[in-house]
């Protein structure tokens, strides 16, 4: 694996998809002072909310039909 001109380095998919690393996820590069970087996740600074959060919060109580879960499994179903 090569350091292009621009710095950048891609990250295989097996290793993205181990550590859970998807599109848009911050990361910090720690450097422990003997030649070991190594590529964490970044901890989110301030009132920093994710993408899923922010899409529930703003689906929260929108809602206008109450059913129960009988009544969606049965339109799932299409019966």
């Amino acid at each position: 694996m090569r350091i292009t001109s621009k710095g950048q380095v891609t990250i295989p998919v097996r290793i993205r998809e181990k550590a859970g690393l998807m599109p848009n996820t911050e990361v910090d590069f720690v450097y422990d002072g003997r030649g070991i970087v190594r590529l964490v996740r970044a901890q989110p600074k301030g009132k920093t909310t994710t993408r899923g959060r922010r899409v529930v919060e703003h689906l929260r109580g929108r809602g206008d039909i109450a059913m129960t879960t009988e009544q969606i499994m049965a339109l799932t179903r299409g019966g």
